[in-house]
Protein backbone atom coordinates (compact mmCIF):
# COMPACT_ATOMS: atom_id res chain seq x y z
CA UNK A 1 0.00 0.00 0.00
CA UNK A 2 1.52 3.33 -1.02
CA UNK A 3 1.88 6.40 1.17
CA UNK A 4 -0.88 8.22 -0.71
CA UNK A 5 -3.39 5.52 0.28
CA UNK A 6 -2.15 5.69 3.88
CA UNK A 7 -2.77 9.43 3.89
CA UNK A 8 -6.32 8.86 2.67
CA UNK A 9 -6.97 6.27 5.39
CA UNK A 10 -5.55 8.63 8.02
CA UNK A 11 -7.94 11.32 6.82
CA UNK A 12 -10.82 9.26 8.23
CA UNK A 13 -10.39 9.47 12.01
CA UNK A 14 -12.65 8.69 14.92
CA UNK A 15 -13.92 12.25 14.69
CA UNK A 16 -15.00 11.89 11.04
CA UNK A 17 -18.57 11.34 9.93
CA UNK A 18 -18.34 9.42 6.64
CA UNK A 19 -21.24 9.92 4.23
CA UNK A 20 -21.59 7.73 1.15
CA UNK A 21 -24.05 8.86 -1.51
CA UNK A 22 -25.50 6.92 -4.43
CA UNK A 23 -26.21 9.51 -7.12
CA UNK A 24 -29.32 9.34 -9.30
CA UNK A 25 -31.20 11.70 -11.59
CA UNK A 26 -33.96 12.73 -9.18
CA UNK A 27 -33.44 10.99 -5.81
CA UNK A 28 -30.09 10.34 -4.13
CA UNK A 29 -29.49 7.97 -1.21
CA UNK A 30 -27.02 8.71 1.58
CA UNK A 31 -25.62 6.45 4.31
CA UNK A 32 -23.49 7.44 7.32
CA UNK A 33 -20.76 5.27 8.88
CA UNK A 34 -17.93 5.82 11.35
CA UNK A 35 -14.19 5.27 10.93
CA UNK A 36 -14.61 1.50 11.39
CA UNK A 37 -17.43 1.17 8.87
CA UNK A 38 -20.21 0.77 11.44
CA UNK A 39 -23.54 2.12 10.24
CA UNK A 40 -24.58 5.27 12.08
CA UNK A 41 -27.52 6.06 9.83
CA UNK A 42 -29.16 3.71 7.38
CA UNK A 43 -29.57 4.89 3.80
CA UNK A 44 -32.06 7.73 3.47
CA UNK A 45 -33.26 9.56 0.33
CA UNK A 46 -33.10 13.23 -0.61
CA UNK A 47 -34.16 14.88 -3.83
CA UNK A 48 -32.18 16.71 -6.50
CA UNK A 49 -33.72 20.08 -5.56
CA UNK A 50 -32.82 23.05 -3.41
CA UNK A 51 -35.20 21.82 -0.73
CA UNK A 52 -33.67 18.34 -0.90
CA UNK A 53 -30.12 19.67 -0.62
CA UNK A 54 -31.05 21.91 2.31
CA UNK A 55 -32.73 18.99 4.12
CA UNK A 56 -29.65 16.82 3.48
CA UNK A 57 -27.35 19.53 4.85
CA UNK A 58 -29.45 19.91 8.01
CA UNK A 59 -29.40 16.15 8.50
CA UNK A 60 -25.61 16.10 8.19
CA UNK A 61 -25.30 18.69 10.91
CA UNK A 62 -27.71 16.75 13.13
CA UNK A 63 -25.80 13.48 12.62
CA UNK A 64 -22.51 15.19 13.38
CA UNK A 65 -23.87 16.55 16.65
CA UNK A 66 -25.61 13.30 17.65
CA UNK A 67 -22.52 11.15 17.17
CA UNK A 68 -20.11 13.80 18.49
CA UNK A 69 -18.12 14.15 15.30
CA UNK A 70 -16.14 17.22 14.37
CA UNK A 71 -15.58 16.52 10.67
CA UNK A 72 -17.76 15.49 7.73
CA UNK A 73 -16.48 13.72 4.64
CA UNK A 74 -18.93 13.16 1.76
CA UNK A 75 -18.22 10.81 -1.13
CA UNK A 76 -20.05 9.54 -4.22
CA UNK A 77 -19.40 7.87 -7.55
CA UNK A 78 -19.54 10.25 -10.53
CA UNK A 79 -22.70 8.99 -12.23
CA UNK A 80 -23.09 10.90 -15.49
CA UNK A 81 -23.50 14.61 -14.84
CA UNK A 82 -26.02 14.36 -11.99
CA UNK A 83 -23.38 14.74 -9.27
CA UNK A 84 -22.25 18.21 -10.40
CA UNK A 85 -25.10 20.17 -8.80
CA UNK A 86 -24.63 18.46 -5.45
CA UNK A 87 -20.86 18.95 -5.63
CA UNK A 88 -21.31 22.69 -6.22
CA UNK A 89 -23.75 22.88 -3.28
CA UNK A 90 -21.34 21.08 -0.93
CA UNK A 91 -18.45 23.27 -2.05
CA UNK A 92 -20.48 26.40 -1.37
CA UNK A 93 -21.21 25.13 2.16
CA UNK A 94 -17.60 24.23 2.90
CA UNK A 95 -18.13 20.46 3.07
CA UNK A 96 -15.23 18.44 1.58
CA UNK A 97 -16.23 15.75 -0.88
CA UNK A 98 -14.40 12.96 -2.67
CA UNK A 99 -15.12 10.48 -5.45
CA UNK A 100 -15.20 6.69 -5.51
CA UNK A 101 -14.46 4.73 -8.67
CA UNK A 102 -17.64 3.07 -10.05
CA UNK A 103 -15.59 -0.05 -10.88
CA UNK A 104 -14.69 -0.38 -7.18
CA UNK A 105 -18.35 -0.06 -6.18
CA UNK A 106 -19.43 -2.78 -8.63
CA UNK A 107 -16.70 -5.16 -7.48
CA UNK A 108 -17.24 -4.56 -3.76
CA UNK A 109 -21.02 -4.71 -3.45
CA UNK A 110 -21.07 -8.49 -2.82
CA UNK A 111 -18.70 -8.40 0.16
CA UNK A 112 -21.40 -7.82 2.80
CA UNK A 113 -24.19 -10.20 1.71
CA UNK A 114 -22.52 -12.33 -1.00
CA UNK A 115 -25.36 -11.40 -3.37
CA UNK A 116 -25.34 -9.68 -6.75
CA UNK A 117 -28.14 -7.42 -5.56
CA UNK A 118 -27.90 -3.80 -6.63
CA UNK A 119 -30.00 -1.02 -5.19
CA UNK A 120 -29.49 2.57 -4.16
CA UNK A 121 -29.49 1.88 -0.41
CA UNK A 122 -26.87 -0.85 -0.72
CA UNK A 123 -24.62 1.16 -3.02
CA UNK A 124 -24.59 4.11 -0.60
CA UNK A 125 -23.24 1.84 2.16
CA UNK A 126 -20.65 0.29 -0.17
CA UNK A 127 -19.44 3.77 -1.16
CA UNK A 128 -19.15 4.83 2.49
CA UNK A 129 -17.06 1.77 3.40
CA UNK A 130 -14.78 2.24 0.40
CA UNK A 131 -14.19 5.78 1.62
CA UNK A 132 -13.24 4.45 5.04
CA UNK A 133 -10.64 2.19 3.40
CA UNK A 134 -9.06 5.11 1.57
CA UNK A 135 -10.27 3.94 -1.84
CA UNK A 136 -11.20 7.32 -3.24
CA UNK A 137 -9.80 10.21 -5.23
CA UNK A 138 -9.87 13.94 -4.79
CA UNK A 139 -11.94 15.70 -7.47
CA UNK A 140 -11.06 19.04 -8.91
CA UNK A 141 -13.92 21.35 -9.75
CA UNK A 142 -13.04 23.36 -12.83
CA UNK A 143 -13.37 27.11 -12.59
CA UNK A 144 -12.89 30.14 -14.82
CA UNK A 145 -11.24 29.52 -18.18
CA UNK A 146 -10.86 25.79 -17.55
CA UNK A 147 -14.59 25.39 -16.95
CA UNK A 148 -15.34 27.38 -20.11
CA UNK A 149 -12.96 25.18 -22.12
CA UNK A 150 -14.52 21.97 -20.80
CA UNK A 151 -18.08 23.10 -21.62
CA UNK A 152 -17.09 24.57 -24.97
CA UNK A 153 -15.14 21.51 -26.06
CA UNK A 154 -18.05 19.25 -25.16
CA UNK A 155 -20.36 21.44 -27.27
CA UNK A 156 -17.83 21.44 -30.12
CA UNK A 157 -17.68 17.64 -30.11
CA UNK A 158 -21.48 17.45 -30.32
CA UNK A 159 -21.62 19.90 -33.23
CA UNK A 160 -18.86 17.97 -35.00
CA UNK A 161 -20.90 14.77 -34.60
CA UNK A 162 -23.89 16.52 -36.15
CA UNK A 163 -21.75 17.78 -39.04
CA UNK A 164 -20.44 14.27 -39.67
CA UNK A 165 -23.99 12.90 -39.55
CA UNK A 166 -25.09 15.46 -42.15
CA UNK A 167 -22.20 14.50 -44.41
CA UNK A 168 -23.23 10.85 -44.15
CA UNK A 169 -26.81 11.77 -45.09
CA UNK A 170 -25.53 13.69 -48.12
CA UNK A 171 -23.46 10.67 -49.19
CA UNK A 172 -26.58 8.51 -48.87
CA UNK A 173 -28.45 11.00 -51.04
CA UNK A 174 -25.69 10.89 -53.66
CA UNK A 175 -25.71 7.07 -53.65
CA UNK A 176 -29.32 7.25 -54.79
CA UNK A 177 -29.44 10.19 -57.15
CA UNK A 178 -25.87 10.85 -58.33
CA UNK A 179 -23.55 7.95 -57.35
CA UNK A 180 -20.82 9.03 -59.78
CA UNK A 181 -20.35 12.33 -57.91
CA UNK A 182 -17.95 10.72 -55.40
CA UNK A 183 -15.73 9.54 -58.26
CA UNK A 184 -15.00 13.18 -59.05
CA UNK A 185 -14.82 14.50 -55.48
CA UNK A 186 -13.05 12.11 -53.12
CA UNK A 187 -13.29 14.64 -50.30
CA UNK A 188 -16.01 17.21 -49.75
CA UNK A 189 -14.38 20.58 -50.29
CA UNK A 190 -15.75 23.96 -51.31
CA UNK A 191 -16.19 23.02 -54.96
CA UNK A 192 -18.08 19.84 -54.07
CA UNK A 193 -20.59 21.79 -51.99
CA UNK A 194 -20.88 24.44 -54.70
CA UNK A 195 -21.67 21.71 -57.22
CA UNK A 196 -24.33 20.22 -54.93
CA UNK A 197 -25.88 23.64 -54.45
CA UNK A 198 -26.01 24.63 -58.13
CA UNK A 199 -26.12 21.30 -59.98
CA UNK A 200 -27.17 18.54 -57.54
CA UNK A 201 -28.62 16.17 -60.19
CA UNK A 202 -26.99 14.73 -63.35
CA UNK A 203 -29.69 16.36 -65.50
CA UNK A 204 -28.53 19.76 -64.19
CA UNK A 205 -25.10 19.12 -65.71
CA UNK A 206 -26.10 17.41 -68.95
CA UNK A 207 -25.98 19.80 -71.92
CA UNK A 208 -23.63 22.27 -70.14
CA UNK A 209 -19.98 22.88 -70.89
CA UNK A 210 -17.28 22.87 -68.19
CA UNK A 211 -16.94 26.65 -68.51
CA UNK A 212 -20.67 27.09 -67.90
CA UNK A 213 -20.37 24.98 -64.72
CA UNK A 214 -17.47 27.11 -63.52
CA UNK A 215 -19.56 30.24 -64.08
CA UNK A 216 -22.35 28.78 -61.92
CA UNK A 217 -20.01 27.67 -59.13
CA UNK A 218 -18.34 31.08 -58.88
CA UNK A 219 -21.70 32.50 -57.80
CA UNK A 220 -21.52 30.51 -54.56
CA UNK A 221 -20.15 32.45 -51.58
CA UNK A 222 -16.54 31.55 -50.84
CA UNK A 223 -15.99 29.77 -54.19
CA UNK A 224 -13.50 31.97 -56.07
CA UNK A 225 -11.56 29.58 -58.29
CA UNK A 226 -13.29 26.27 -59.07
CA UNK A 227 -11.14 23.68 -60.80
CA UNK A 228 -11.65 23.18 -64.53
CA UNK A 229 -10.52 19.48 -64.51
CA UNK A 230 -13.16 18.68 -61.91
CA UNK A 231 -15.83 20.40 -64.01
CA UNK A 232 -14.79 18.33 -67.06
CA UNK A 233 -15.06 15.12 -65.04
CA UNK A 234 -18.53 16.10 -63.82
CA UNK A 235 -19.68 16.60 -67.41
CA UNK A 236 -18.33 13.18 -68.37
CA UNK A 237 -19.86 11.18 -65.50
CA UNK A 238 -23.22 12.99 -65.73
CA UNK A 239 -23.72 11.67 -69.27
CA UNK A 240 -23.82 8.03 -68.08
CA UNK A 241 -25.19 8.40 -64.57
CA UNK A 242 -27.30 5.60 -63.10
CA UNK A 243 -28.94 7.89 -60.53
CA UNK A 244 -32.66 7.60 -59.82
CA UNK A 245 -34.94 9.66 -62.02
CA UNK A 246 -38.12 9.56 -59.94
CA UNK A 247 -39.04 11.69 -56.94
CA UNK A 248 -36.67 14.44 -58.02
CA UNK A 249 -38.73 17.36 -56.67
CA UNK A 250 -38.39 16.12 -53.09
CA UNK A 251 -34.82 15.05 -53.80
CA UNK A 252 -33.91 18.67 -54.61
CA UNK A 253 -35.60 19.87 -51.43
CA UNK A 254 -33.77 17.23 -49.38
CA UNK A 255 -30.27 18.08 -50.62
CA UNK A 256 -30.96 21.82 -50.31
CA UNK A 257 -32.08 21.29 -46.70
CA UNK A 258 -29.01 19.20 -45.89
CA UNK A 259 -26.69 21.80 -47.42
CA UNK A 260 -28.37 24.61 -45.50
CA UNK A 261 -28.05 22.73 -42.21
CA UNK A 262 -24.44 21.84 -42.96
CA UNK A 263 -23.46 25.44 -43.74
CA UNK A 264 -25.10 26.68 -40.54
CA UNK A 265 -23.45 24.05 -38.35
CA UNK A 266 -20.07 24.50 -40.00
CA UNK A 267 -20.25 28.26 -39.39
CA UNK A 268 -21.17 27.60 -35.73
CA UNK A 269 -18.32 25.11 -35.42
CA UNK A 270 -15.78 27.57 -36.88
CA UNK A 271 -16.95 30.39 -34.62
CA UNK A 272 -16.90 28.19 -31.52
CA UNK A 273 -13.42 26.90 -32.36
CA UNK A 274 -12.13 30.46 -32.69
CA UNK A 275 -13.56 31.38 -29.28
CA UNK A 276 -12.08 28.28 -27.65
CA UNK A 277 -8.63 29.04 -29.06
CA UNK A 278 -8.84 32.57 -27.65
CA UNK A 279 -9.74 31.11 -24.24
CA UNK A 280 -6.85 28.64 -24.39
CA UNK A 281 -4.43 31.46 -25.15
CA UNK A 282 -5.36 33.05 -21.82
CA UNK A 283 -3.79 30.11 -19.97
CA UNK A 284 -0.06 30.22 -19.24
CA UNK A 285 0.34 26.63 -20.51
CA UNK A 286 -0.64 27.62 -24.05
CA UNK A 287 2.67 29.17 -25.12
CA UNK A 288 4.71 26.16 -23.97
CA UNK A 289 2.36 23.62 -25.55
CA UNK A 290 2.27 25.54 -28.82
CA UNK A 291 6.07 25.47 -29.01
CA UNK A 292 5.99 21.74 -29.86
CA UNK A 293 6.04 21.29 -33.67
CA UNK A 294 3.04 19.24 -34.80
CA UNK A 295 0.67 20.30 -32.01
CA UNK A 296 -1.99 22.71 -33.25
CA UNK A 297 -4.44 25.02 -31.53
CA UNK A 298 -7.37 22.58 -31.61
CA UNK A 299 -5.23 19.88 -29.98
CA UNK A 300 -4.18 22.30 -27.24
CA UNK A 301 -7.80 23.27 -26.63
CA UNK A 302 -8.89 19.64 -26.30
CA UNK A 303 -5.93 18.76 -24.08
CA UNK A 304 -6.46 21.66 -21.67
CA UNK A 305 -10.20 20.95 -21.53
CA UNK A 306 -9.50 17.35 -20.45
CA UNK A 307 -6.71 17.85 -17.90
CA UNK A 308 -6.77 21.56 -17.06
CA UNK A 309 -3.44 23.25 -16.40
CA UNK A 310 -0.60 20.72 -16.49
CA UNK A 311 1.15 22.59 -13.67
CA UNK A 312 -1.34 21.22 -11.13
CA UNK A 313 0.12 17.71 -11.52
CA UNK A 314 3.15 16.91 -9.40
CA UNK A 315 4.38 14.11 -11.65
CA UNK A 316 3.67 13.10 -15.27
CA UNK A 317 2.66 9.63 -14.03
CA UNK A 318 -0.55 11.27 -12.79
CA UNK A 319 -1.31 12.37 -16.35
CA UNK A 320 -0.53 8.91 -17.71
CA UNK A 321 -2.83 7.34 -15.15
CA UNK A 322 -5.52 9.86 -16.02
CA UNK A 323 -5.22 8.83 -19.67
CA UNK A 324 -5.29 5.11 -18.82
CA UNK A 325 -1.76 4.58 -20.20
CA UNK A 326 -0.32 2.85 -17.12
CA UNK A 327 0.78 -0.72 -17.79
CA UNK A 328 -0.92 -3.76 -16.28
CA UNK A 329 0.23 -7.36 -16.22
CA UNK A 330 -1.59 -10.61 -15.40
CA UNK A 331 0.95 -13.03 -13.96
CA UNK A 332 0.62 -16.06 -11.70
CA UNK A 333 3.29 -18.53 -10.58
CA UNK A 334 5.60 -19.26 -13.48
CA UNK A 335 3.23 -17.64 -15.97
CA UNK A 336 4.20 -14.11 -16.90
CA UNK A 337 1.48 -12.28 -18.80
CA UNK A 338 1.95 -9.66 -21.47
CA UNK A 339 1.94 -6.04 -20.40
CA UNK A 340 -0.90 -3.91 -21.71
CA UNK A 341 -2.21 -0.45 -20.95
CA UNK A 342 -4.92 -0.36 -18.29
CA UNK A 343 -7.38 1.84 -20.24
CA UNK A 344 -8.67 2.94 -16.82
CA UNK A 345 -8.86 6.64 -17.40
CA UNK A 346 -10.35 9.27 -19.64
CA UNK A 347 -11.14 7.72 -22.98
CA UNK A 348 -11.29 11.11 -24.73
CA UNK A 349 -7.83 12.04 -23.49
CA UNK A 350 -6.38 8.72 -24.62
CA UNK A 351 -8.04 9.05 -28.03
CA UNK A 352 -6.68 12.60 -28.37
CA UNK A 353 -3.13 11.43 -27.68
CA UNK A 354 -3.37 8.63 -30.24
CA UNK A 355 -4.91 10.99 -32.78
CA UNK A 356 -2.20 13.63 -32.42
CA UNK A 357 0.69 11.17 -32.36
CA UNK A 358 0.31 10.08 -36.00
CA UNK A 359 0.91 13.57 -37.51
CA UNK A 360 3.47 14.29 -34.78
CA UNK A 361 5.58 11.33 -35.92
CA UNK A 362 5.44 12.73 -39.47
CA UNK A 363 6.07 16.40 -38.70
CA UNK A 364 8.32 16.33 -35.61
CA UNK A 365 11.77 15.00 -36.46
CA UNK A 366 12.54 13.99 -32.87
CA UNK A 367 9.39 11.91 -32.48
CA UNK A 368 9.91 10.42 -35.92
CA UNK A 369 13.41 9.21 -35.03
CA UNK A 370 12.26 8.01 -31.63
CA UNK A 371 9.51 5.99 -33.32
CA UNK A 372 12.06 4.51 -35.73
CA UNK A 373 14.34 3.63 -32.82
CA UNK A 374 11.61 1.84 -30.84
CA UNK A 375 10.46 -0.19 -33.85
CA UNK A 376 13.90 -1.15 -35.20
CA UNK A 377 16.12 -1.58 -32.13
CA UNK A 378 17.83 -4.95 -31.88
CA UNK A 379 16.72 -5.65 -28.29
CA UNK A 380 12.96 -5.87 -27.68
CA UNK A 381 11.75 -4.00 -30.78
CA UNK A 382 8.20 -2.71 -30.51
CA UNK A 383 5.38 -3.03 -32.96
CA UNK A 384 4.19 0.24 -34.45
CA UNK A 385 1.13 0.45 -32.23
CA UNK A 386 3.18 -0.35 -29.14
CA UNK A 387 5.62 2.39 -30.11
CA UNK A 388 2.78 4.89 -30.47
CA UNK A 389 1.54 4.00 -26.96
CA UNK A 390 5.02 4.58 -25.54
CA UNK A 391 5.32 7.86 -27.43
CA UNK A 392 1.97 9.05 -26.04
CA UNK A 393 3.41 8.66 -22.55
CA UNK A 394 6.61 10.36 -23.70
CA UNK A 395 4.59 13.29 -25.06
CA UNK A 396 2.79 13.73 -21.73
CA UNK A 397 6.12 13.76 -19.90
CA UNK A 398 7.51 16.40 -22.28
CA UNK A 399 4.41 18.63 -22.10
CA UNK A 400 4.36 18.37 -18.30
CA UNK A 401 8.04 19.35 -18.11
CA UNK A 402 7.56 22.32 -20.45
CA UNK A 403 4.64 23.72 -18.45
CA UNK A 404 6.11 22.93 -15.04
CA UNK A 405 9.50 24.48 -15.77
CA UNK A 406 8.03 27.21 -18.01
CA UNK A 407 10.31 26.47 -20.96
CA UNK A 408 9.72 26.09 -24.68
CA UNK A 409 10.30 22.91 -26.63
CA UNK A 410 13.90 22.49 -27.76
CA UNK A 411 14.23 20.13 -30.71
CA UNK A 412 18.03 20.08 -30.48
CA UNK A 413 17.94 19.03 -26.83
CA UNK A 414 15.51 16.20 -27.57
CA UNK A 415 17.62 15.07 -30.52
CA UNK A 416 20.66 15.12 -28.24
CA UNK A 417 18.84 12.93 -25.70
CA UNK A 418 17.80 10.61 -28.52
CA UNK A 419 21.41 10.35 -29.70
CA UNK A 420 22.51 9.41 -26.18
CA UNK A 421 19.74 6.82 -26.06
CA UNK A 422 20.98 5.28 -29.31
CA UNK A 423 24.57 5.26 -28.06
CA UNK A 424 23.52 3.49 -24.87
CA UNK A 425 21.68 0.83 -26.87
Amino acid sequence: MNSNTNQKINQVSEKTLVIGIDIAKRTHYACAVDERGRVLQKSFPFSQTREGFDAFYERLLALRATHEKSEILVGFEPTGHYWMNLAAYLQAHGIPFIMVNPHHVNRSKELDDNLQTKNDQKDALVIARLMRDGRFSYPRILEGVEAELRNGTTLRAKIQEDVNALQNRMIRWLDRFFPEFTQVFKNFGKMAYAALEKTPLPMDIQGKTPDELLFLYRQVDGMKSPQLPKAKQLVEVAQSSIGLTEGLVMARIEIATLLSQYQLMQAQLDELTTQLIELARQMTDYAYLASVPGIGDVTIVELLSEVGSLTQYEHPRQLMKLAGLTLRENSSGQHKGQKRISKRGRRKLRALLFRVMIPLIRQNEAFKQLHDYYTTRTVNPLRKKQSIVVLCGKLLKILHTLCKKKIHFDLRQMMKDLYCLGEAA
